[in-house]
């Protein structure tokens, strides 16, 4: 089966489109060509100037759970520096960025299609640095897990931006990397090295390309589908499966009972089943407790709704689990995932959260691929 051809690809073919003198490589193990060549080894076989790597959370190697970076170290295949950006911002992003000395630098990260994973806010923040230091900019293009076709879930309020939404994106933005950093309207100068022979209605399996896990907790496109709804869910005290082998698709807590599937299962949800299970997670919420609750079966991918999905979830655990579904992390973490404070609200009050979710759209503005 032909293979849609990244960004990356197409550089490692082409040096000449990326230009500079002395580049920084983004990424992660997801930048790998479809043999599963790191890029940065790719690059530096094609004769590109690459002089240092910066890593996201997770960190370059993707060793290090949620929240969590491997720092500054040295590249062992290469011998680059290694320069860690996670939870690096402002002057102090600049600061590593110029101790670098690089004139451009390049992203080359997978991103899932949910607004509050951290990838594309690290190019984000390092994109508004290649600003201040007068340096150009250049995204390898990847495609979008869930398709470019559907948007779903409402826009961030700029009063709750954070690490995990700086931009007024959906929750499921069906954009590729590229094309959001087009619509993200910074004044740098940017260069999108896109992607040959990708179209919006995808699914990942019909690129033809290899799936790298983007992050120890994100291991198929099935955790991908699901993961802009049922994300959410780690904002409670539920687990959402971390420490499982199957994360975002188990879903559940030790005070959940035997009314949780039947009550998930009765809302008639587009594309998805609800099965009951049994799980103990090995690490995160509720580590070495049995824990009752779901697995989510998704049966159509077209119909799915993994926002609508998500908020139910929420609905039927407040409903169900009054007294014990409480919120987790600090600052209120559910409303920085949801990107406002109506979603706490609306489940405080007793109301049907689903009522939130505008009918899903279609991507517009800033689109490069038809």
């Amino acid at each position: 089966m032909p293979h849609v051809r990244t960004g990356a690809e197409r550089l490692a073919t082409d040096p000449s489109l990326a230009g500079g003198a002395r580049l920084g490589l983004i990424s992660n193990p997801t930048g790998v060509l479809p043999d599963l060549t790191p890029t940065a080894d790719a690059l530096l076989a094609a004769g590109v100037k690459l002089t240092a790597l910066f890593g996201p959370e997770h960190g370059m190697r993707g060793t290090a759970q949620a929240a969590g970076a491997e720092g500054d170290t040295v590249d062992e295949r290469t011998g680059l520096p290694v320069y860690d950006t996670y939870q690096l911002s402002g002057e102090a992003l600049d600061r590593v960025v110029a101790a670098a000395g690089v004139d451009t630098l390049v992203f080359d990260i997978a991103d899932v299609g949910a607004r509050f994973y951290t990838y594309v806010w690290t190019m984000y923040d390092l994109m508004e640095s290649a600003a201040r230091l007068g340096l150009r900019f250049v995204v390898l293009d990847r495609p979008n897990p869930l398709g470019g076709t559907v948007e779903e879930g409402p826009p961030l309020d700029p009063a709750f931006a954070s690490f995990v939404g700086r931009f007024p994106l959906p929750l499921r933005h069906g954009r590729t990397v590229g094309e959001l950093a087009g619509l993200f309207g910074l004044d740098v100068d940017l260069t999108v090295v896109t992607m040959e022979g990708w179209r919006r209605e995808m699914t990942y399996a019909g690129t033809g390309l290899p799936w790298v896990m983007p992050s120890v907790n994100m291991p198929t496109p099935d955790t991908a589908l699901v993961y802009p709804g049922t994300g959410l869910v780690e904002g409670t005290n539920f687990s959402e499966g971390r420490g499982t082998t199957r994360p975002f698709e188990l879903i559940g807590a030790p005070y959940a009972d035997a009314r949780l599937a039947p009550a998930l299962a009765g809302l008639g949800l587009p594309g998805v089943r609800f099965r009951e299970v049994w799980f103990t997670p090995t690490f995160h919420k509720h580590a070495g407790v049995p824990v009752r609750g779901v697995q989510l079966h998704v049966h159509d991918r077209d119909a799915f709704r993994p926002v609508l999905t998500g908020l139910s979830i929420l609905h039927v655990a407040r409903t169900l689990y009054p007294e014990d579904l409480r919120w987790h992390g600090p600052d209120l973490f559910l409303d920085h995932l949801w990107g406002s404070g109506t979603l706490t609200r609306c489940l405080e009050a007793g109301a049907d959260p689903r009522e939130l979710c505008p009918p899903p759209g279609r991507p517009e503005g800033s689109l490069l691929y038809g």
